[in-house]
């Protein structure tokens, strides 16, 4: 929470959106530990036009390889409500600390390989099993959370598209983009399979706003040039907010290897402060808690960013930062560690 400051310091502008990863070592940090969430809701209460992400696993232990066949079966038996008392139990604790209108990251990178949670084993299944985890925490009274399904950019283990459990569950279309692999411009990411432009025509085609909850710089090195793009594309399209994850080899802020770029960001996205607060109404969520059943899946140069109202319905501008290392790997793993995001609009 301290490093929420130092980066609005050094970034120069207002920090409006906060994003954690819920650990996922056991069932029970998968609830929320009142150690954990309490800071962030305060943080958010603070400013009632504060945006609270959370990342929340969909299996225990998240991070754990467990065989095809098994987590087939685990996933059945999640799509039957086996897990849902842990998700009603998180949603009862979020809408007890006010948060209960944050957005919550479900299952994320679930067409990887990854993570516990992954949903190649068995997509029926696994859409079903997001669907009851979603019917759950929306029945919880006072819930108005945000569901964001974010799959890797790309096509990766399955491609993202059937994975996608429904649109009366789903509020925003995420996507975790890294600048990978090498040797790749940014026009690569755009018109690649199941890529940025992909993401965009769906969101579209399905009514639901654009998020980029990680990116960030990997395998081409310090790329200011990917920095421009990704700035262009966000501000070029509905996105509600984006988090660059800040570690190396990723980042902009606390790691050093990337001078050009952090330069590059700091003069795109730096220089931003919100005005005053404002009332805000209520969010209202895409549907009613449904049945947990599978549903079928049926620019010129931007200026600078400007507030253009609350984070419900603005282009959010954010940036995260993690202690956690990356994977050795094509992949991002997370640890139990939380990460800080700043939103400049």
């Amino acid at each position: 929470m301290a490093r929420v400051g130092q980066f609005q310091r050094w970034l120069g502008s207002t920090v409006m959106v906060g994003r954690t990863y819920l650990p996922g070592d056991d069932w029970h940090e998968i609830e929320g530990p009142h150690g954990m969430l309490l800071p962030w809701a305060r943080w958010k209460a603070a400013d009632p036009r504060r945006l609270l992400v959370i990342n929340v696993p969909m299996m225990a232990p998240n991070e754990a390889w467990v065989p095809v066949p098994v987590l087939g079966s685990v996933l059945r038996g999640g799509a039957s409500g086996a897990f849902s008392g842990h998700y009603r139990t998180l949603a009862r604790r979020l809408v007890s600390l006010d948060a209960g209108d944050a957005v919550i990251v479900l299952g994320w990178e679930m067409n990887g390989e990854s993570y516990g949670g992954r949903c190649a084993p068995d997509p029926v299944a696994w859409k079903a099993y997001w669907r009851r985890i979603v019917a759950t925490m929306r029945a919880v009274h006072g819930a108005r959370f945000r569901f964001d399904f974010a799959p890797t950019r790309g096509r990766d283990a399955i491609p993202w598209t059937e994975c996608y459990p429904g649109d009366d569950v789903v509020d925003i279309i995420g996507s975790d983009s890294y600048d990978q692999p090498s040797g790749k411009s940014f026009d690569d990411f755009v018109d690649e399979p199941y890529g940025l432009r992909a993401q965009a025509e769906f969101a579209a085609a399905h009514g639901k706003p654009l998020s980029f909850p990680e990116w960030g710089l990997f395998r081409n090195s310090d790329n200011p040039e990917y920095i421009q793009g990704m700035h262009d594309w966000i501000m070029s399209h509905d996105v509600v907010y984006q988090s660059i994850s800040d570690y190396c080899p990723h980042g902009v802020w606390s790691c050093g290897a990337n001078p050009r770029s952090s330069a590059a960001y700091r003069e795109l996205f730096g220089g931003v402060t919100a005005p005053p607060p404002t009332s805000r109404a209520p969010y209202a969520p895409t549907g009613p808690a449904v049945p947990a059943t599978p549903a079928t899946t049926p620019s010129p140069s931007p200026a600078r960013p400007v507030w253009t109202g609350p984070p419900a319905t603005r282009r959010a501008l954010s940036t995260a930062s993690s202690g956690a290392p990356p994977r050795p790997a094509t992949s991002r793993v997370r640890s139990a560690s939380s990460a800080i995001v700043a939103a400049t609009s």
